[in-house]
């Protein structure tokens, strides 16, 4: 995932960028000694482990880094997918669907090659994945990756969220042998669960936080959705079409959740929306007015039409505390349908 101008845009606008990339790589588990301990003889206890230690988890994403930038180069989907899955591969995959309808500033930016800089790994004891809190060379704002084995056996990046420049990432608890502790996403921290937050916030675009949304503190991810919401009244088709926003289900639903040195959890995870726009009654009847698909609409259905149905699928980072509100830390959509 990098972060570029694009990346900073307002989420729900057509053009906007979520940028990502991912690695594979094989690792060979470690077996326990076939031969018994003498039943008399005590034994320490066997020091805990994550599913990397920090030298792999290292060249994971040295090595992600080397097949992302190759892949960007000439959007090949197929390339990149060897290294990359989750919902941050279902952005990337339309991120190259619509490249053709980016700037030539923003097709130049994609395709310079990248590092992640200034990393902090984080491995969770008995987990089949890993975290990198890290900065994007060009960029000044955190971002958490995670990395999962996929199919049992290859590490993957699988979620690439980058906070607001204003915000940054707490200290990750790394007590336990320098290892972090896995949260569970269905246990609630403070006032919500890791596992409720995307209906939570994509309350925000339906209702504008006049329901679940309220729970939430407020934070430039949450300002973002509320202004879009605001916007179904006055944006520029608002005449004669009507504007709103729907949750609809994350293609990949897993939730990964990390304890925090001072108490709370840290969580990365999917969330997804539909934006319907539909002429107005009087207009739909009348048989001479229809919708005409904006430049990264058309990728998907160039037909004009009564009704435009685009499907946004994104990824998010939020903080739980056990007392205050959570805090969306950051957001990433893309426009991966238009129907």
């Amino acid at each position: 995932m990098r972060h570029t101008p694009r990346s900073r845009r307002r989420l729900h606008h057509l053009t906007l960028l979520a940028v990502s990339a991912t690695m594979a790589v094989t690792l060979t588990a470690c077996g326990a000694d076939p031969d018994k301990a003498d039943a008399s003889t005590p034994t320490a206890s066997p020091t805990p482990a994550g599913a990397v230690d920090r030298t792999e988890a290292a060249k994971i994403v040295d090595h992600y880094e080397e097949i992302n930038n190759k892949a960007h180069k000439t959007q090949d989907a197929e390339l990149l997918g060897t290294v990359e899955a989750g919902q941050v591969y279902e952005q990337s995959k339309a991120d190259y669907r619509l490249f053709t309808t980016w700037s030539k500033k923003d097709q130049a930016n994609y395709k310079e090659p990248f590092t992640y800089r200034d990393r902090s790994y984080y491995n969770p004891q008995g987990q089949s994945w890993f975290a990198v809190k890290a900065t994007a060379s060009g960029s000044k704002s955190q971002a958490l990756l995670i990395f999962d084995q996929v199919a049992g056996r290859h590490f993957k990046m699988v979620a690439a969220v980058y906070t607001d420049p204003k915000s940054s990432i707490p200290a990750i608890d790394t007590s336990n042998h320098g290892l972090a502790t896995a949260a569970t996403p269905s246990a609630r921290v403070g006032t919500l669960a890791p596992d409720r937050v995307a209906a939570t916030y994509e309350d925000l675009y339906e209702t504008g936080g006049k329901n679940a949304g309220a729970r939430l503190a407020s934070t430039a991810a949450t300002r973002n959705a509320l202004d879009t919401y605001r916007e179904r009244t006055t944006y520029k088709n608002a005449k004669y079409a009507t504007l709103h926003w729907e949750a609809t289900q994350a293609t990949n639903p897993k939730i990964y959740a990390l304890r925090f040195q001072a108490g709370g959890v840290l969580a990365v995870f999917p969330t997804a929306h539909n934006r319907m726009e539909q002429l107005k009654d009087g207009y739909i009847y009348s048989g001479n007015v229809k919708i005409t698909p904006g430049s990264q609409q058309a990728v998907f259905n160039k037909t004009p039409r009564v009704a435009i149905l685009d499907e946004f699928q994104g990824q998010a980072l939020a903080q739980f505390t056990p007392s205050g509100k959570p805090k969306i830390l950051g957001v990433e959509y893309q426009m991966v349908d238009s129907r």
